[in-house]
């Protein structure tokens, strides 16, 4: 009896353990250049966790990671995808803002300088645990054993040849306090992390519109061939940009008229959708969070003393 229920025991967790393994499937967007597109999808228990954009470039000097992912599993099962595909070790890693589906794989990479901005290092060690828990609510076992690693270097602004790719840091804003972007002059692709949303809602939990919007013409002025979004599919034009530049623009006029106008935020939150944004993936949900998010300063910004009586 013991021999069958120790068998059981492994076979079970055998089975469990099979069920944790991402969709893998690194594709090429141009030379030495990959990416492991995320669905668009909200966290769920089905998908894991796996939203994210992740990319990297095989360089002549080793492999170079944009994002770890989500999860230890996840940044476990990239690198393994990433040396299986090249034969070549990882040399360094990327993160390109402190949300927590783009860092909590970086436990897997501790043996390899592990750069971000100043600002998104100081916001995972704020909020690292905090986004940890979260994820384990919404995500559940894919996150077992994940431990909140912030990156070990400053990354700073500028341009370096590793492995004759020449890549340039941009230090920028507006999704978060610090929102790196890495641009491959070599083979024209840029990384834009989450500062650009292709057919999928922006998040906003950390965001200044103003400055994003002033940082995504930033982002169009470069002469990149590729564009690797934070989320949604890889592009070869400014399309992407113009998106999230235009539903910025309208969430902002939107929040900015409502508290103008006095609505409560339950009635913001019933905006309806235009028309040019009905088809982009999460919309409704990312606008209740939008208001949830951004919604209260502007009420406070527009709170004016009542007159006394005389």
């Amino acid at each position: 009896m013991k021999r069958w229920l120790c068998a059981a025991f492994f076979i079970s967790n055998a089975v469990f353990a099979d069920d944790f393994a991402y969709p893998m499937q690194p594709q090429q967007v141009a030379t030495d250049t990959y990416v492991i597109e995320g669905k668009t999808e909200d966290f769920s228990k089905k998908n894991g966790g796996f939203i994210v954009n992740t990319g990297f470039i095989v360089t002549a000097d080793g492999v170079v990671v944009i994002d770890t992912g989500v999860s230890r599993r996840f940044g476990e099962q990239q690198r393994a995808a990433i040396e299986k595909l090249t034969g070549k070790k990882v040399v360094r890693v990327y993160i390109t803002h402190h949300h927590p589906d783009h860092f909590l794989g970086n436990q897997t990479y501790t043996d390899v300088p592990i750069y971000a901005l100043p600002a998104t290092r100081d916001g995972i060690k704020a909020e690292g645990e905090m986004f940890s828990g979260n994820m384990y609510r919404m995500v559940g076992d894919w996150m077992r054993d994940t431990r909140v690693t912030p990156p070990t270097q400053d990354a700073k602004a500028g341009k370096e040849t590793i492995g004759r790719h020449e890549l340039e840091v941009l230090a920028l804003q507006g999704h978060t306090a610090g929102d790196l972007a890495l641009f491959d002059h070599t083979t024209g692709v840029l990384f834009s992390g989450d500062l650009v949303f292709n057919n999928r809602a922006a998040t906003t939990p950390h965001a200044t519109l103003t400055t994003w919007l002033t940082t995504l013409d930033s982002l169009q002025a470069l002469s990149f061939k590729t564009l690797v979004p934070g989320h949604g599919n890889v592009a070869s034009d400014t399309a992407p940009i113009a998106q999230t530049r235009a539903y910025l623009q309208w969430l902002q006029t939107t929040l900015k008229d409502a508290a103008a106008n006095g609505l409560d935020m339950l009635e913001v939150m019933q905006t309806p959708i235009p028309a040019d944004f009905q088809s982009v993936a999460l919309v409704q949900n990312e606008l209740r969070r939008s208001v949830s998010h951004l919604y209260p300063a502007l009420e406070q910004a527009n709170l004016k003393p009542a007159k006394q009586a005389e």
